[in-house]
């Protein structure tokens, strides 16, 4: 599976539909969606895969720069629901599809997520895969090279595979994603729990600026609920190398005291880098942050407390689709 920080070819999104998930703020949802796809198509080509019967809403809300596909879906996260797109030996790309479980069995019906990649692969026509274990691509990361980070935290949730060991679990991620060392973080962000939670997936705290370098949430203020959690995922990248025998250099992300977004959870586009605010007082050290880590991208904050709400950000309602020949199915 090629980097995020690769050349994309597109970036798939799925539109809100769970109603019981947005209540009174599914508007609001649609409107923050929105304006992350336009953020997005800025950079590069958005495909929002939406409900029958609402290509014409996505179309009102976003405009021409993204192109609504209509496929049945439960919800909207497409890094988790979607696929992951991998890449041949001559950079052919093909699509891999695990299960899906909507986190744990924490939301019913999830049976048209469960499908999606499979119907996504039939719709582009692409080789497909299908990975015989739960994964959500919220809980990993990859570098393009060999290596995969993901979290302890929810991996080894007994809610995702109970009948997997974790040996087991590494040995389909080499499999399925051209892995060959993987990096167990023991935690996730701390405030990904409860009914919308994803029970700690790395893509709160992280993300990969390049090679060997990764971007990491650690909050200085101890009272901080992931402080002290932040220090022991330090010392594990401390000690930790990657496939080419390389250690992590890990650049800071401090959140501040009071978060309401998670601003590690953002998108690496083309040239660019989609990052959530708040319109509270750290957004703008989080921005300075984030700016310092990617520069050679451009920087583009996107409203993501009502993202935040439903249980993510940006990186959650994105998929990037890796530039390159396709595998014809």
């Amino acid at each position: 599976m090629p980097a995020e920080w690769q050349p994309h070819a597109g970036c798939l999104m799925a539109w809100p539909s769970r109603a019981e998930l947005w209540g009174n703020r599914l508007d609001d949802a649609k409107r923050d969606y929105a304006a992350v796809a336009v953020a997005v198509a800025a950079f590069e080509s958005v495909v929002m895969v939406c409900n029958p019967g609402d290509a014409g809403e996505v179309r009102d809300l976003c405009g021409s720069c993204v192109n609504p596909i209509e496929i049945p879906i439960n919800d909207s996260w497409s890094r988790d629901s979607g696929p992951a797109f991998v890449r041949g030996p001559a950079g052919e790309m093909a699509m891999v599809g695990f299960g899906f479980n909507a986190w744990g069995n924490r939301w019913h019906p999830h049976d048209d997520d469960a499908l999606l990649s499979q119907r996504l692969a039939e719709w582009l026509g692409l080789r497909y895969f299908s990975a015989p274990f739960v994964l959500e691509g919220g809980s990993f990361f990859v570098d393009g090279e060999g290596t995969l980070i993901t979290t302890e935290q929810c991996l080894l949730d007994p809610n995702r595979n109970p009948s997997l060991t974790r040996e087991q679990i590494e040995r389909g991620l080499c499999d399925y994603l051209g892995v060959t060392t993987v990096i167990w973080l023991p935690f996730g962000h701390s405030l990904d729990t409860g009914p919308a939670g994803t029970d700690g997936h790395i893509d709160g705290i992280a993300q990969y600026v390049s090679a060997a370098t990764v971007l990491l949430e650690v909050p200085t203020d101890p009272a901080h609920p992931g402080h002290a959690g932040a220090r022991v995922n330090l010392d594990r990248l401390a000690t930790a190398t990657d496939a080419r025998g390389r250690p992590i250099d890990v650049v800071r992300l401090d959140p501040g005291t009071e978060q309401a977004v998670a601003y590690a959870n953002l998108y690496v586009a083309n040239g660019g880098v989609v990052v959530p605010v708040a319109g509270g007082p750290n957004d703008g050290r989080a921005l300075e942050q984030v700016t310092a880590a990617f520069p050679d991208r451009e920087v583009v904050a996107v409203p993501g407390e009502v993202i935040a709400f439903g249980g993510g950000g940006p990186h959650c309602i994105t998929q990037q689709i890796p530039a390159g020949p396709v595998v014809p199915a």
